[in-house]
């Protein structure tokens, strides 16, 4: 064997009771699983460790990052192995010469403003790109993508606020087409953000029969999660049952004092859906607090035909006006329906080096005696619309409701650039094990390994990943379960989680005793797929199956 990892207890992603097995990784793959003892190069002595899969974070912002930070430690740091990206419907494939540049500009707030070559356009070249990696060696982590809504929609008709034409619907398909193809899971959508927030149900319907006829899933950032949420997750699930297409639940939250409480109402409309035979899923991060770009408050209207557009609106009283008056009054659709409370918006990262001292104060706070909605309008603009923030607004009551259901799977969210990032990036995983397993037991060691690992894995389609499991690729994380917690704070968000010294990708150690190597294994993912008959794309079979709160895998 290349390594031997001897002494662990294995949580093998299933949910199943913990086992004692010896573990011998050859060329990539767990080669053998059981009680022989085997030889190897290296061996690892896990005795009082945890051996499990790597986690899965279903919902990723990294694009850049795993092609320009070599030791990537805010995802492998606490046990990550593959990431989904292309997330919220917005994100760098595909894209062409003019939009190209816009949609770097257009989630800088995200990503930041990385030294990397822009080199590709489409999907399958993206891909290609994350198989080369850092100097051709690879990535730190392996990495699946999905077909953003917005990208494409901005593709084929710009930032316009209005129905797509029938010829530029067949575009958008076409292009949905092909990235599937080229080896996405499926589809993201944004729709709090431009330009996907100007689609209609009807537009996301047919891009979702084009994905189902592929076998990959819907993944929305649906319309709110504060005021109207309730409905725009029913509209999400109408989506699923009418394209028959796979559906997976972005960061499914509920947020705002509007929703206290109401978790249980959110897991009906879930549940309901699985009775009916519906493939539904969802992921969460483990943190009450939210981020996003500060510009994405804004009402959806002012920023139709994009942020030279809003520039233009801005300069007009009557319309500047406006804006502010559906930001302290009305409440946008970009911030959920609700009257945004400037006291719980958070600066956390800003594009231009002469605004830092903003960072870290609240919205309302940094004001002064200028109105915060005014500031607000000043310092978007000043920033060049790359401004982060964080925004206060979560119930510790839904979180943990929605983590313990059946068909639930962990995620980060994280946004890794800015000053003041959330600690949900550096930490999540961790938190999960740490906090809500060890702390509160709302999991059981096994219960947790599978909401992070097998679980998702099952949810992409995966064949190869998610298990420890003879034949599947040696992506491991070994963890120990009396130390594991999250070390990130608001405060401090850049650390390293505790209690995971090793954490193997493809077969290599990328950690090895707590410190990061100079391993790059990591590649893109690809969905492998049979073409389908697009012209009569009909919705997957249904098979029933019904959630479960808590437990280990679903049936």
């Amino acid at each position: 064997m290349d390594i031997v990892i001897r002494g662990a207890e294995v949580a093998d992603g299933t949910g199943a009771p913990r086992f004692n097995a010896e573990v011998g990784l050859k060329d990539g793959r767990i080669a053998a699983l059981g009680a022989e003892r085997l030889d190897g190069k290296q061996v690892v002595d896990a005795g009082g460790l945890v051996l499990s899969p790597g986690f899965i974070d279903m919902h990723a912002h990294s694009e850049l990052a795993v092609l320009a930070d070599h030791d990537h430690l805010a995802k492998l740091g606490q046990g990550c192995t593959l990431e989904v990206l292309g997330q919220d419907g917005l994100s760098y494939a595909p894209v062409d010469e003019t939009t190209a540049p816009q949609m770097r500009e257009a989630i800088a707030a995200w990503n930041g403003r990385h030294d990397v070559d822009y080199d590709w356009r489409t999907v399958g070249e993206y891909l290609d790109r994350l198989d080369r990696g850092i100097d051709g060696r690879g990535i730190p982590t392996n990495a699946a993508y999905l077909v953003p809504h917005g990208t494409v929609r901005m593709l084929a008709m710009g930032w316009e606020d209005r129905e797509p034409a029938p010829a530029e619907l067949h575009t958008m398909k076409a292009l949905v087409a092909q990235g599937m193809e080229e080896g996405a899971f499926g589809l993201s959508a944004g729709l709090s953000y431009p330009p996907g927030m100007y689609a209609k149900t009807i537009e996301l319907v047919e891009l979702c029969r084009v994905v189902a006829g592929y076998g990959g899933y819907f993944s929305p950032h649906q319309r709110s999660y504060g005021a109207g949420a309730m409905e725009g997750y029913a509209e999400m699930i109408e989506i699923g049952r009418d394209s028959g297409c796979a559906l997976h639940l972005a960061h499914a939250t509920l947020n705002y004092g509007v929703n206290e409480g109401r978790a249980a109402e959110l897991l009906k409309l879930v549940d309901e859906g699985l009775d009916e035979g519906l493939p539904i899923s969802l992921d969460t991060y483990p943190y009450l607090p939210g981020m996003t770009m500060l510009a994405a408050l804004l009402p959806s209207w002012s920023v139709a035909g994009g942020y030279g557009a809003l520039s233009e609106r801005l300069r007009d009283p009557n319309l500047r006006a406006r804006i502010r008056r559906e930001l302290d009054v009305e409440g946008t659709d970009g911030a959920n329906g609700v009257p945004v409370d400037w006291s719980r918006i958070e600066i956390a990262g800003v594009a231009r080096p002469e605004l830092r001292g903003l960072v870290g104060r609240r919205v309302s706070e940094a004001a002064g005696t200028q109105g915060p909605s005014e500031f607000f309008l000043d310092l978007i603009e000043r920033d060049e619309f790359g401004t982060a923030c964080l925004m206060h607004v979560g119930n510790e009551e839904n979180v943990r409701a929605i983590m313990r259901h059946g068909v639930h799977t962990g995620s980060t969210d994280g946004v890794l650039a800015g000053d003041k990032i959330h600690p949900r990036a550096w930490g999540s995983f961790a938190r999960y094990l740490g906090h809500y397993t060890r702390e509160l037991g709302l999991f059981t060691v096994e219960e947790c390994v599978a909401h992070l690992s097998g679980r998702p894995a099952a949810t992409l389609g995966l064949k190869d990943r998610g298990l420890v499991k003879e034949g599947f690729a040696a992506d491991l994380v070994l963890f120990d379960p009396e130390t594991v917690d999250a070390r990130a704070t608001f405060a401090e968000p850049r650390q390293q989680a505790a209690g995971i010294p090793y954490v193997f990708v493809n077969g290599q150690a990328a950690v090895d005793e707590g410190r990061r190597t100079e391993a790059l294994s990591g590649r893109a993912v690809r969905r492998s797929l049979p073409l389908p008959l697009l012209r009569n794309a009909a919705p997957r079979k249904r098979h029933p199956r019904r959630a479960r709160r808590g437990g280990g895998m679903e049936a």
